[in-house]
């Protein structure tokens, strides 16, 4: 079984004028429109048995994907998805937007500190981990770089995860793109904490980085926690998982190596029953 853990579904629209401002210049072309045909396209190319899906929230930069959006999207889709909802926890009606996902049967929540701005070791949004750990949604955290000169790198470190884990142990987090460019202290906070998980999506984007962090996830024994994700459509899984095993074929002498079955692991590692997602191919 392969779980796709990080597919986008928002659209050019919901990023207000953010993504052309500045990503645009960053990475040299507009963001794609994506359709539920197309979506459906590429997850069957690639062999995908269930996706999670979900857009952005960063009220302040103008980023908002509404809940509504993402339910008609995923019942558009013949693909298997669990939706994450994407929330601004500085939103004044934050816990309306939790509860309508929650009431629509979305399972998680995917944050956007870096660009949205909002501090999550502020002791303010406790009762925002609280509710999401009693509802038993999962969040998934941006983690690492962005384009935009406003965003702000200290709120998108794989420490800040570590402590709100050691604050709320009962939550289940996934740290996006192994932490990146901070991958030594995503695997140190993975072994330290039981219920945090990572997701490799873009690893494969930068080699030598994507190369080193499978490395130390051997090292430290924590390669049983790392999840697949293609960060769709930045990237078509069936490219995704192609790049990604590439990794395996790095040889630095006699220096350790990336193993074939560590990738395969991470490939067909079962994200939904370690998350208590229950597998949405059994309500069809």
């Amino acid at each position: 079984m392969i779980v796709d853990v990080h597919t986008h579904n928002h659209q050019p629209e919901h990023w207000g004028d953010e993504h052309k401002k500045n990503w645009e210049p960053a990475y040299g072309e507009p963001y794609p429109r994506i359709s539920p045909e197309m979506y459906d396209a590429a997850m069957t190319k690639a062999g995908v048995d269930v996706a999670i899906v979900f857009g952005l929230a960063a009220t302040r930069a103008g980023v908002h994907t509404p809940n509504s959006f993402v339910a008609d999207y995923c019942a558009q889709l013949s693909t298997p998805t669990v939706a994450f909802t994407a929330l601004d926890p500085l939103d004044t009606d934050w816990r309306a937007q939790l509860d309508e996902a929650y009431e629509l049967g979305f399972k998680g929540v995917k944050l956007y500190p870096v660009l949205s701005l909002f501090d999550p070791l502020d002791h303010a949004f406790d009762e925002f981990y609280r509710l999401c750990s009693e509802r038993r949604m999962t969040i998934l955290w941006h983690m690492g770089a962005t384009p935009s000169a406003q965003g702000r790198l200290s709120l998108s470190q794989p420490l800040v995860v570590e402590e709100v884990a050691r604050r709320h142990p009962e939550l289940k987090p996934i740290m996006a793109h192994m932490g990146h460019p901070w991958q030594r202290d995503a695997v140190v906070v993975l072994r330290k904490h039981a219920n945090v998980y990572a997701d490799v999506s873009a690893s494969w984007h930068r080699p030598m980085d994507g190369f080193m962090a499978l490395v130390n996830a051997q090292e430290w024994g924590v390669v049983n926690k790392l999840f697949f994700g293609s960060d769709y459509p930045l990237w078509e899984p069936a490219d995704a998982i192609a790049r990604f095993r590439s990794l395996a074929d790095f040889r630095a002498g006699n220096l350790p190596h990336v193993l074939e079955e560590t990738v395969e692991s991470i490939l067909h590692q079962d994200a939904l029953s370690l998350l208590d997602i229950p597998d949405p191919r059994l309500a069809r």
